[in-house]
């Protein structure tokens, strides 16, 4: 089918396209921006540029599509009133498709109660359902609660908050009933929906398999990472002190912070078996399955530094529960060069800048029980699986890259990565990417207290790589010329 993809950088629309594409349909990514489609999907997709808040940008994106899904909402744009927004932007998209002769929409909407007292935030996303069956061709919505997996920003809520309090003060929404459902499960429903007819016209709620609470949710992610925490609930906190209050110890804004915790006052559980009955295929997996699956990821994660320039020279990156802090710099020589100098570096070698600053690290390690700088394979070459000094050798590609686990005593997991770029003039770009996953708020403090060490260390060490590789170029070029 030709299908069409709004929102197609978000989080639930960058995840879906992949899968369109390997089932064989031919996807058009509508964004805003088309520098933010990654390079990947830029290959296999075709981009439009359409802003749905802009009705004369629509009938371009529209032309030749049989399906389009709906996967678009206002709430983190500032300023305005998001409902009103959020409610435009759904009846353009909806008579832009109905013009063009679209068959159908499919639409991820937001699970709640229709016998409680809902928020702003989910009356919006029903209102937007009713906006596109009203303006546009038939609808096939689906109604979902909170989405398990990283980069979400419910689930980075919990996350965030169970990661850095050990003992947190909840308010009453805290045993609001809920039915979280892992995000590829809901991207195997929005799959199915397009070979699913019957599913055409048809208002679907989707959850896992198991029924929680915001504190069972918390408490079982602090089981998988290995965190002690405690639960105090009190009467008085209200949904705006609240999202102030996340604010403080989130990166969350409070712009969504606060339609968000309104949110989690609400019921959200599937009353419905119209799922089951439409997808028997589909076996959604429970909250506990979903946070295991969501924690056993591939780290480093190059997601993250994708769209990372060769400029500037230092950017930091946060984002699902990850830090990443890129130092990069070019070097006068070739990309063998920079390898062979990357690749001798520790041991007896040492590491071209602040040695005794790795001393010192080596001899904290030792005191507490880690492995120290001791273990040293032989040097000749470098290869996959060995031990150099506190670091394994998790990966290794020739004048391309050099991925080091560390085996020190960390509260966390941390990766250091060596990039090799080739540029023009026979000149390389070396990115030096310090990676780290905290456990907990030790894991937090560890991270900030050496940062400022971090700078140093790293910064100076890109810049000592560099001036030894173009260093060993021009002894290389003066021997040359003395024959």
């Amino acid at each position: 089918m030709r299908i069409l993809v709004s929102g197609a950088t978000g989080y639930v629309g960058s995840r879906l396209i992949p899968r369109l594409v390997a089932s064989g349909h031919e996807v058009s990514c509508m964004v805003r921006d088309a520098s933010r489609v990654s390079a990947q999907v830029a290959g296999s997709t075709r981009s439009v540029v359409a802003d749905a808040l802009q009705p004369e940008s629509l009938a371009a994106a529209m032309e030749g599509i049989d399906v389009a899904y709906y996967l678009i909402h206002s709430m983190s744009a500032s300023g305005g009133d998001f409902q009103k927004r959020d409610w435009l932007a759904a009846r353009n998209f909806a008579v832009a498709a109905q013009q063009a002769g679209v068959n159908r929409i499919i639409y991820l909407g937001a699970l709640a109660s229709e016998t409680s007292q809902i928020s702003n935030h989910l009356k919006s996303r029903h209102e937007t359902g009713e906006a596109l069956r009203r303006f546009g061709p038939p609808v096939t919505e689906f109604r979902a609660g909170i989405v398990v997996g990283n980069g979400s920003v419910s689930f980075e809520l919990i996350r965030y908050l169970t990661e850095r309090l050990p003992i947190m003060i909840c308010p009453r929404w805290v045993i609001t009933r809920t039915q979280p459902i892992a995000i590829d499960d809901v991207l195997d429903y929005l799959v199915a929906a397009l070979q699913s007819p019957e599913s055409t016209g048809q208002v679907i709620e989707i959850g896992g398999a198991t029924i929680e609470t915001y504190r069972s949710m918390m408490l079982t992610y602090a089981r998988a990472r290995r965190l002690r925490r405690w639960l105090l609930r009190v009467p008085v906190l209200t949904p705006r002190l609240s999202s102030y209050w996340l604010r403080l110890v989130t990166p969350i804004p409070t712009s969504i912070a606060r339609p968000l915790i309104e949110g989690l006052r609400t019921e959200v559980v599937c009353k419905s078996t119209r799922s089951a009955e439409l997808f028997p295929a589909i076996q959604p997996m429970s909250y506990a399955a979903a946070i295991e699956k969501t924690l056993t990821r591939t780290l480093p994660d190059h997601s993250l530094t994708a769209t990372v320039l060769s400029r500037p020279a230092h950017v930091f990156i946060r984002r699902d529960g990850i830090l990443c802090d890129v130092r990069q710099a070019v070097a006068d020589a070739s990309p063998s060069k920079v390898f062979f100098v990357i690749t001798r570096l520790g041991g007896a070698n040492g590491y071209l800048y602040a040695n005794s600053l790795w001393r010192i690290r080596d001899w904290l390690d030792r005191c507490l029980g880690g492995v120290g700088m001791k273990r040293n394979s032989g040097r000749a070459p470098l290869n996959k699986n060995d031990h150099i000094d506190f670091w394994h050798v998790q990966d290794l590609e020739a004048d391309r890259r050099l991925l080091l686990r560390a085996e020190m005593k960390l509260p966390g997991r941390a990766w250091l990565e060596f990039l090799i770029s080739p540029q023009p003039s026979d000149r390389t770009l070396v990115r030096c990417c310090a990676w780290f996953e905290p456990r907990g708020l030790l894991g937090e403090l560890y991270w900030w207290v050496l940062y400022p060490i971090h700078i140093l260390i790293f910064r100076g060490m890109v810049q000592a790589v560099c001036r030894e590789a173009a260093l060993r170029r021009h002894q290389q070029a003066d021997t040359a010329e003395a024959r």
